[in-house]
């Protein structure tokens, strides 16, 4: 299935929320949706890691990095493990490393930024709760849909009507 995040806009006005334009999409998907699994974590991509190695079914992973512009909370290796266990992509509010190497694996990303510092692994993080960046909330289980125009979230799955 084909999205247009513009068509998706024009005909559920009333069900989307708009992420607002802070993020570069950097994935070998340009468009990619699924349900939301949320985690809210800071400059330690360990949870991110442990999340994408159990199958995604789909599933998008919206990591509230908290916008930190100092530590990649995704690399290649994680990536490439998510995109093998079924991910469907990421929307990271912060950064990702190794931009080459993801933008040929096959999962949507779209972050804030790049940089090729890696994070410490601690295991601090609070995975399944309700983020909020970029001017909308992002609840567990709702719908995500993304591509080069943007993202935007909706309660109900959304569709376009038949041509």
């Amino acid at each position: 299935m084909e999205i247009s995040t513009p068509d998706l806009c024009d005909y559920n006005p009333d069900k989307v929320r708009v992420l607002h334009a802070i993020m570069k999409n950097y994935g070998g998907r340009k468009q990619f949706w699924g349900k939301i699994v949320t985690l809210r974590c800071f400059e330690d991509n360990s949870l991110v890691k442990d999340l994408t190695s159990k199958k995604g079914d789909g599933k998008v992973l919206v990591v509230d990095g908290g916008a930190s512009m100092r530590r990649a909370l995704l690399g290649d290796m994680i990536a490439e493990i998510a995109a093998s266990n079924g991910w469907a992509g990421f929307v990271i509010n912060g950064c990702i490393r190794d931009v080459d190497a993801i933008a040929e694996t096959d999962i949507g990303v779209q972050a804030l930024g790049s940089i090729p510092l890696k994070t410490d692994k601690l295991g601090i993080g609070a995975p399944d709760v309700t983020v909020s960046f970029g001017g909308i909330d992002f609840v567990p289980g709702e719908y995500l849909y993304a591509d080069n125009n943007g993202v935007i979230v909706s309660s109900v799955p959304l569709e376009l009507p038949e041509e």
